[in-house]
């Protein structure tokens, strides 16, 4: 009987246990519908927000190109390597792996996310190939990214490097256009919202918050054929003739566009690493020097507009030296008595200072600042120099002499360039421009002088190069008008007997001048130092080059049959 008591108790236990399992799997499948279906958007976006992030959305910089299209700068995709800082703390074992692919020591690694630690970001290598860049994220380290950036590079290298300038690490402009235009050039990042996994990487792209914007693009006045040809030319004067640098620029007359822009030493704005700071500088724009005999056309011009004197004016010069306040001012023989013409065809120093001893203070220095000496040439360009023209308060009698022929002011070679041009421009002095212009932004310019002084003197500058000190700077088949200029060097104890500047400023066709140029040669130290023979010459092929790249009709066909002749008719 007993056993027929527990049968029951046994039956009814069986059946409670069976009853709650049956309530769990009821319920068990009842949160999974729940879940699957009722709360599925809520999970997933409770899923998605842990591992949702806002992340940067790079903008690449403007490109840079010179007036026909052709680039000088633009930026490429590149990628880079950053962490989160407590996440790849945590993987101490793998930092050897890392630290061998990034090429950074795993100390300095060390000391980089310890320093960082209670940041979410951190830079580990920028910059890198999308080669590298894949196989460091084929490692799978946790807390470790890769980021797209973008690098400047620079096709013309340093042909172009000293007017382009360069930017940083970050793809902000440090020299050079890309520093005065940086502004115009810099893009504006946009953001994204995306879903990455536990690598980092991004699965998926959730939402753009805001759009990236370009930076714009910009078409610089630089001629790269010009600018190439120059600075070729420039980088072998130096070198032929040992010189410690050098400066050349270009200018269209009509529009003050810089065509052209080189020095020496120059440097490559793709590879800076263990280049000295003074390599960076635009030397053509920063640096003044005294220009010495290439001033005479403006004293001769300030002596026209005056009145008091003609091109035919005669001018004593005997006994080829003149003495002032215990200073003596030399020509090189005795010219004797000679016109205000010849004064510029022999390059007489004795001439030009009793032309400017003739002259009201004021009438010279007006002359002199009008045609930019003492002002930035209205370019813009970073670091640029004004210069230096005293007042004419301040002159002396001797000071007044020495500035007739170039000592006692600085000018830069662009200045130097600009007030050529204006002479060249009947009389027009016109701000210089690094941007492309088109013919409607021509500037009207300020007036200099009176297109009668300004065409007369450039007839004086027309027989320095056809039978005076600059024969050398002659171009077959056009007119040239220019003049020489040969300036010692200021020292400790004075000017130096032994260093030199050689100088030619010039422009063609000289009947209707297209395009201005200033060739500078500082400290030329391989026997020749007069600026007819050592900087003439780079005018000369320069220019030659330049005319038939613009193709610009020659205006001394003679000149060219002459040649011809000469060389037998052979091409």
């Amino acid at each position: 009987m007993s056993s027929g008591k527990q049968q029951p108790v046994y039956q009814g236990r069986l059946s409670f246990v069976l009853a709650v399992l049956l309530l769990a799997t009821a319920a068990l499948f009842w949160r999974m519908v729940d879940l699957h279906v009722f709360d599925q958007p809520f999970l997933k976006h409770q899923g998605d927000a842990r591992h949702l992030r806002v992340v940067s959305v790079a903008a690449h910089r403007g490109m840079l190109t010179d007036r026909h299209g052709e680039p000088l700068a633009m930026s490429t995709p590149v990628e880079s390597v950053w962490a989160h800082p407590a996440e790849l703390l945590a993987e101490r074992e793998r930092w050897a792996e890392l630290a061998s692919l990034i090429d950074v020591p795993s100390g300095r690694l060390e000391q980089l996310l310890v320093q960082r630690k209670d940041r979410e970001f951190v830079y580990l290598r920028r910059h890198i190939s999308p080669q590298l860049a894949e196989k460091i994220m084929n490692l799978g380290i946790e807390g470790v990214s890769i980021q797209r950036e973008y690098r400047r590079y620079y096709p013309t290298g340093e042909v172009s490097a000293h007017v382009v300038g360069f930017t940083n690490i970050d793809d902000a402009g440090q020299e050079g256009v890309e520093l005065m235009l940086d502004e115009v050039l810099r893009g504006v990042p946009g953001s994204k919202r995306v879903i990455k996994d536990r690598l980092g990487r991004i699965v998926e792209n959730v939402e753009l918050i805001k759009p990236a914007r370009p930076g714009a693009d910009v078409a610089l006045s630089i001629d790269r054929r010009i600018q190439y040809l120059a600075y070729r030319e420039l980088k072998a004067a130096v070198k032929r003739n040992r010189a410690r640098s050098g400066s050349l620029v270009v200018l269209d007359v009509r529009s003050g566009e810089v065509l052209a822009m080189v020095n020496q030493p120059a440097y490559n704005p793709n590879n800076r690493h263990n280049l000295k700071g003074g390599r960076y500088r635009n030397r053509a724009v920063t640096d003044v020097f005294e220009p010495g005999s290439t001033i005479k056309p403006f004293t001769v011009a300030a002596a026209l507009e005056s009145g008091r004197f003609n091109p035919n004016t005669l001018i004593d010069t005997s006994p080829g030296s003149l003495r002032l306040a215990g200073y003596t001012i030399r020509d090189s023989r005795d010219h004797g008595t000679i016109d205000v013409a010849t004064v510029i065809k022999k390059s007489s120093n004795v001439g030009a200072s009793r032309i400017a001893l003739g002259l009201e203070p004021q009438r010279l220095w007006d002359t002199f600042s009008d045609v930019g000496f003492g002002y930035d040439s209205g370019s813009g360009f970073p670091g640029e120099s004004s210069g230096l023209l005293k007042h004419f308060y301040d002159w002396r009698e001797v000071e007044r002499a020495t500035l007739s022929y170039g000592y006692g002011l600085s000018v830069t070679p662009l200045q130097l360039a600009q007030a050529y041009a204006a002479l060249a421009g009947d009389g027009r002095l016109r701000a210089a421009s690094f941007l492309r212009l088109d013919e409607t932004q021509w500037p009207e310019g300020e007036k200099a002088m009176s297109p009668r002084t300004a065409r007369a003197v450039r007839q004086m500058l027309e027989s320095v190069v056809n039978a005076g000190t600059g024969t050398l700077a002659a171009v077959p088949g056009y007119r040239v008008a220019g003049k020489t200029g040969t300036a010692r060097k200021a020292g400790a104890r004075g000017y130096d007997e032994e260093h030199y500047r050689a100088v030619f400023a010039g422009m063609a066709p000289a009947s209707r001048p297209r395009l201005a140029m200033v060739v500078m040669i500082d400290e030329p130290n391989a026997g020749e130092y007069y600026g007819g023979r050592v900087a003439a010459p780079v005018f000369a092929r320069v220019m030659d080059g330049a005319l038939r790249l613009m193709d610009i009709p020659p205006d001394n066909l003679e000149s060219l049959g002459v040649q011809i002749a000469m060389t037998g008719g052979a091409r």
